[in-house]
C-alpha cells in the first residue's frame, strides 16, 4: 500500500533498495543490475497487459510477480549452482562425487530385470561413479569367454559387460568434456574372463580409457581436470592381491554377527570358482582405485592414496557412533571412500547420504532406480557445480582442526504455488488438493536426524494455491555444511488411499538464499519438462545470522 492506495508499479530505485537491498539481502547489486533486470522482464508476454508500465526505470506490478516465481529469484544460489572450472583441480579426495549402486537394476535387488539403459540414465542424471557386478558368462562360438553383469545368485537378468562399456563410449563422444566417470567394478570373474574385460575396454574406449602409471600413483590423486574425458576404474591394483581385497560383498560381511558372517563365508566358498579372488595382471595394471579391508585409521592413512575402503550404510553409523567420524574426516582429505546401501534393501530403497557426507566420504552410493526422499537429496547436493557431478567439499572438512560444525536457526514460510502438475504430469483428472512438506535432513554428533512439518491442505486449486502466511515453520540447522531442505508438493486423498506425490525440490543450507524467494519444481526423474515447467513455489526464507562458511 501507498497512501492507501495499490501500487500499480516499482520504481528501480525502491526495487533495489527496498527489495533487493533489504528483503532479500543481496547487498551488492546495484542500479545496473537492476535495469538489467527490467529489461528482461519488459521483454516477456503478460497475459494482462491494461497494467503495463512503459515508463523507464518502472515496471507494473505483474512483472514484479514475474520476478518473484523467476529462476532469477530461486531459492538455490546461482553462484552455488554455476559450473566453476577453477575449482575442478584438487585432487579427487577433496570432492563429493555422484554415485549410483548396483546401477544395471531396474527394480529390486532380487527378481528385476538388468539393462543398459540404466547407466545412460544415470549418467544424465549426473552421477559419475557407476557399479557393475561381473561374472562369468558362456562362450561364444569361438569359445571366446562373455563376461556378463548382474546382481549375482540372484534372478535378476543378465546382461553383457561388453555392451555397458559401449555406451560409456557413446556417452563420451557426445559429451568429451564430461569429468571423469569412475567404473567401481566388482568382480567376480576367472582369469580368462579378465582378460576378456581388458581387451573389450581397451578397444572400445581406446584413449578414453585411464591406465596410471607408477609416477601418478606415488602422490596425491589425479585432479577432475586431468581425467576429464576419461574412465577410471576402481577394482583391485596390486597384482595377485587376494588377502585385502574389499567388495562390497566383503564389506557387508564386516557388519553381520559372527554367525551370519560363518554362513556367508561357508555359502561364498561353495559358489566362488577357486581362482575368482585372482586378480589379472592386464586389469590389475589399468586400475587406479584398490579396495582395502579397513583395520585401523592410522593404518589407512598411512597407506598409498589409491588405496580405499568401501563401508555399509550400518558401518557408517557405527563408526560414527564410536566418535570415529574425525579420524574418518582426516583420512578423506587424501584418500577415497565408498559407501553403499544394506544388503538388507532388497527392495532397492535408499539411505541418506547425509550422514556419510558429514565424514567427508565421496563416493555415497545410491540406487538410482529409486525416486526416494534420499535420491532426491542427493539431487538437491550435485545440482551445484553446474550439476557436473562433482562438488567440492567444505573447508571444514579438508582442516587438520577438529572444527565444530556451523549451525543455524532458520525459519520457513510457504507463500503460494505457481502451475503445479497433476499427479505424474497428467493432463487429465480432477484438480488436486496440495499440501508441501518440509523436511530437514541433518547430522549432530554422528547420527542423523530429520525434522519434518507440514502446511495446511488448499482444496481443489493446482494453479494459483495459497497457504496461510500465519504458519511458519523454525527449524534448527545443526551442521550448515551437509545439511538439505527438502520441499515437497503432495496431492491430498481420501483415507485410505496414499497421498500423491506431485513435485520436489531439495536445497542444500549452504546454497539457500533468505528473502521472498521462488523454489523451482522438479518431477520424480529431476527434471523440469512438460507439465513442470512452470511449477514453482514462493517461500519465505529468513536466517538468525549470515550462513557464510568458515
Amino acid at each position: 500500500m501507498n497512501n492507501n492506495k495499490v501500487r500499480k508499479k516499482v520504481s528501480a530505485n525502491s526495487f533495489l533498495t527496498r527489495f533487493l537491498q533489504t528483503v532479500q539481502g543481496e547487498k551488492t547489486k546495484t542500479i545496473e543490475d537492476v535495469r538489467n533486470i527490467f529489461d528482461k522482464l519488459q521483454g516477456l508476454e503478460l497475459a494482462d497487459v491494461a497494467d503495463l508500465v512503459s515508463e523507464k526505470d518502472y515496471i507494473s506490478l505483474d512483472h514484479f510477480e514475474a520476478y518473484l516465481l523467476s529462476r532469477d529469484n530461486d531459492i538455490f544460489d546461482p553462484l552455488r549452482e554455476k559450473y566453476c572450472r577453477s575449482d575442478m583441480n584438487r585432487p579427487l579426495s577433496e570432492y563429493w562425487i555422484n554415485s549410483s549402486h548396483n546401477t544395471y537394476l531396474t527394480g529390486d535387488q532380487l527378481t528385476s530385470r538388468s539393462s543398459v539403459e540404466m547407466y545412460i540414465k544415470a549418467l544424465y542424471r549426473g552421477c559419475r561413479c557407476l557399479e557393475l557386478d561381473i561374472w562369468d558368462g558362456g562362450k561364444d562360438e569361438y569359445g571366446t569367454p562373455i563376461p556378463i553383469v548382474y546382481h549375482g545368485h540372484t534372478m535378476t537378468s543378465k546382461i553383457l559387460f561388453e555392451d555397458i562399456i559401449k555406451s560409456f563410449e557413446v556417452f563420451l563422444m557426445l559429451h568429451p568434456k564430461t569429468y571423469p566417470l569412475i567404473l567401481s567394478l566388482e568382480n567376480h570373474c576367472s582369469i580368462p574372463y579378465q582378460q576378456v574385460m581388458v581387451a573389450q575396454l581397451k578397444s572400445i574406449l581406446g584413449k578414453k580409457l585411464y591406465e596410471p602409471d607408477e609416477a601418478s600413483l606415488s602422490g596425491p590423486l589425479p585432479t577432475p581436470s586431468q581425467l576429464r574425458g576419461m574412465v577410471v576404474l576402481k577394482g583391485r591394483r596390486p597384482e595377485g592381491a587376494t588377502d585385502d581385497y574389499d567388495t562390497d560383498d566383503d564389506a557387508a560381511a564386516d557388519d553381520m554377527t559372527d554367525q551370519q558372517s560363518m554362513r556367508t563365508e561357508r555359502s561364498s566358498n561353495t559358489m566362488r570358482a577357486p581362482n575368482s579372488m585372482k586378480i589379472a595382471p592386464e586389469l590389475a595394471k589399468i586400475t587406479l582405485f584398490h579396495g582395502t579391508k579397513f583395520k585401523s585409521w592410522q593404518e589407512s592413512t598411512q597407506s598409498f592414496t589409491y588405496h580405499m575402503h568401501s563401508f555399509s550404510e550400518s558401518r557408517v553409523r557405527s563408526l560414527c557412533k564410536h566418535n570415529q567420524t574425525n579420524q574418518w574426516i582426516q583420512y578423506n582429505q587424501t584418500h577415497m571412500s565408498r559407501t553403499f546401501p544394506s544388503g538388507k534393501r532388497v527392495d532397492s530403497s535408499n539411505y541418506s547420504p547425509i550422514l556419510a557426507w558429514s565424514t567427508g566420504c565421496q563416493m555415497v552410493a545410491l540406487n538410482y532406480q529409486t525416486p526416494d526422499d534420499p535420491l532426491r537429496i542427493n539431487d538437491g547436493r550435485f545440482r551445484e557445480n553446474g550439476e557436473q557431478g562433482y562438488v567440492l567439499k567444505p573447508s571444514s572438512l579438508m582442516m587438520n582442526a577438529d572444527i565444530e560444525p556451523r549451525a543455524a536457526l532458520l525459519e520457513v514460510k510457504i507463500l503460494s504455488g505457481s502451475c503445479l502438475p497433476k499427479p505424474g504430469g497428467l493432463s487429465h483428472g480432477e484438480c488436486i488438493d496440495p499440501y508441501i512438506t518440509i523436511s530437514l535432513f541433518d547430522c549432530h554428533d554422528g547420527k542423523e536426524l530429520v525434522s519434518v512439518q507440514t502446511t495446511n491442505t488448499v482444496m481443489n486449486n493446482g494453479f494459483a494455491p495459497i497457504w496461510n502466511f500465519e504458519d511458519s515453520f523454525h527449524f534448527q540447522v545443526q551442521n550448515m555444511c551437509v545439511a538439505v531442505m527438502q520441499f515437497t508438493v503432495w496431492d491430498k486423498n481420501p483415507s485410505p488411499k496414499p497421498d500423491d506425490f506431485i513435485a520436489n525440490a531439495s536445497v542444500p543450507i549452504s546454497c539457500m538464499r533468505h528473502g521472498i524467494r521462488s523454489v523451482q519444481l522438479f518431477d520424480a526423474n529431476n527434471t523440469r519438462s512438460g507439465a513442470f515447467d512452470f511449477a514453482s513455489l514462493l517461500v519465505l526464507v529468513k536466517f538468525e545470522h549470515s550462513q557464510a562458511e568458515i
